[in-house]
């Protein structure tokens, strides 16, 4: 059974920056990591994806603010390293992992 758990969120003022983990369980082949978030009254969005051979993609509102890697000495750990961030970057953070989410961290940006 697969498990997906996020960490690392928390407050941060703009222009911050925080770094998000993804640590999956019970998988047994490589896979793809993709990260989403979701504002209050708003729809979940893509913010970035890796792809078993490490090729990745951005939304256009997070490119070159965030950066989505795979940790090199656990590959079960993914991050999402955050810098700039910014006051409509507030979401609650969730990856997913063959189909399955986690509950999520969340991400506040406010002065």
């Amino acid at each position: 059974q697969v498990r997906v758990m996020e960490s690392g969120g928390g407050l941060v003022q703009p222009g911050g920056s925080l770094r998000l983990s993804c640590t999956a369980s019970g998988t047994r082949t490589a896979y793809a990591v993709t990260w989403f978030r979701q504002a209050p009254g708003q729809q979940r969005a893509l913010v970035a994806n890796i792809t078993p051979n490490g090729a990745t993609h951005y939304a256009s509102s997070v490119r070159g603010r965030f950066t989505i890697s795979r940790d090199d000495a656990d590959e079960h750990t993914t991050y999402l390293q955050m810098n700039d961030l910014q006051l409509e970057d507030t979401a609650v953070y969730r990856c997913n992992v063959m189909g399955i989410l986690g509950q999520g961290t969340q991400v506040t940006v406010s002065s």
